[in-house]
């Protein structure tokens, strides 16, 4: 795959995350720390995990950054600040997708998990993969959230194909005309 894909991923990120969390801070305030049985609990929860998560990866492959040294660190227990730490997160990832090289994806990158000693090898391109699709997994548990506190209507459209409308909107073509 190309970088432009993974340029394009960094964007659809910060895009469904800023949908996602205009979504959360209209719910009843109680709703962000209420345990719905979610995998990391509540909203405060998930959403900390993924900013976490992206912490730990985007250390992995700049080597720069902070990172939590667990997977349900709560990084931020008000949406405010969590609010502002996602934005500059997203736009940290999309900075690192920019820089870039098509060589660079096919790099081996190694990397310890936190939940245990084993080291893991694997190409850069196939960690993007992940990292990006870890983000649209839990989105998704954060998104069913939503929904439950906020009733099915509160549940912002988050697919990949409606920002790609949207930007191809914005740049006044078609899809299909949309530049690659």
């Amino acid at each position: 795959m190309s970088t432009e894909h993974w340029v394009r991923f960094a964007h659809y990120n910060a895009w469904a995350n800023e949908r996602l969390y205009a979504a959360v801070a209209a719910l009843p305030p109680d709703a962000f720390h209420a345990d719905a049985g979610a995998f990391f609990g509540s909203l405060c929860g998930t959403l900390n995990h993924l900013l976490a998560a992206d912490r730990i990866w985007m250390r992995r492959f700049t080597a720069e950054g902070d990172a939590p040294d667990r997977l349900d660190a709560i990084l931020f227990d008000d949406l405010p600040r969590l609010t502002e730490a996602r934005v500059a997160e997203d736009h940290r990832i999309i900075r690192f997708a920019k820089s870039l090289a098509a060589a660079e994806l096919l790099v081996t990158i190694r990397y310890l998990r936190v939940s245990s000693p084993d080291v893991i090898e694997q190409p850069l391109g196939a960690a993007l993969a992940h990292f990006f699709n870890h983000q649209t997994h839990h989105r998704g548990q954060a998104h069913a959230l939503v929904t439950r506190f906020g009733g099915r209507a509160s549940g912002p459209v988050l697919d990949l194909l409606a920002f790609e409308r949207e930007q191809a909107a914005r740049l006044g073509l078609r899809l299909a005309e949309r530049p690659s």
